[in-house]
């Protein structure tokens, strides 16, 4: 599917397609983007990126090292084909409202296909997305959480997805906390990328300390993963 027949696709919102019992993906050639869809994306922007995706396990073993939230922006007029989605993200930034089609955009693979994997929550849950959204949009300018603390008031983008859907169910879960790890599971040993990281943050590597990760969210059981661009088979 090429990114202007997914535009197309975008335009108009289909019904909500009824939850599994299992995270397993869904057939993808009649996908249509849903508010509150997880967009878990394969980011291929440096070291950081690449030590993310060694010590974080993706749903069927996918790289992902980031994640945003989509969002419809009724107001934002279709215009040359994009769709009026934007997603919600933390990046380096801080809190940000993205374009759909520029956050598609911004990791590609050898046929020009975004490397993104869908996760939409699963029917119990999506009550939830109204609130979530909401408390998202009042996060935007926040600061990027630089040390993966939780409760800083700053949020890394895996975070950002916790926190929303956490204050969205009444300060219960939906995405589970899990202790943090910066080291190479086959050796045991601290990335070079992660010393160097938290060297110039001049701050202890958190290991062992709660967070959550877009591999971590991506197997969480209250999502069902849908799979547009095929890169779970590749």
């Amino acid at each position: 599917m090429n990114s202007i027949k997914w535009a197309l696709l975008l335009i108009s919102i289909g019904l909500l397609l009824p939850g599994c019992r299992q995270n397993t993906p869904e057939e993808s050639r009649d996908f249509v983007l849903q508010q509150g869809d997880l967009l878990f994306q394969d980011l291929d922007s440096g070291p950081l990126c690449d030590a993310i995706e060694k010590v974080t396990m993706g749903y069927h073993g996918a790289n992902f090292s980031h994640v945003g939230i989509a969002c419809l922006a009724a107001r934002r007029a279709a215009k040359n084909g994009s769709s009026n989605f934007v997603v919600i993200e933390a990046v380096s930034s801080g809190v940000e409202i993205t374009p759909l089609q520029e956050y598609l955009n911004r990791s590609l693979d050898a046929q020009h296909q975004p490397k993104i994997a869908v996760g939409r929550l699963k029917k119990s849950y999506r009550h939830l997305i109204p609130s979530a959204l909401e408390e998202a949009l009042a996060l935007k300018g926040q600061p990027y959480d630089k040390v993966f603390a939780i409760d800083n008031d700053a949020y890394y983008c895996s975070e950002l997805i916790y926190e929303i859907f956490l204050r969205a169910n009444k300060n219960r879960p939906v995405f589970n906390l899990q202790p943090m790890t910066f080291k190479e599971p086959q050796t045991g040993e601290t990335l070079v990328a992660w010393k160097d990281y938290f060297s110039k943050l001049s701050i202890p590597i958190p290991e062992g300390q709660p967070g959550i990760n877009p591999g971590g969210i991506s197997r969480s059981t209250t999502l069902t993963i849908i799979d547009p661009y095929d890169i779970l088979g590749k």
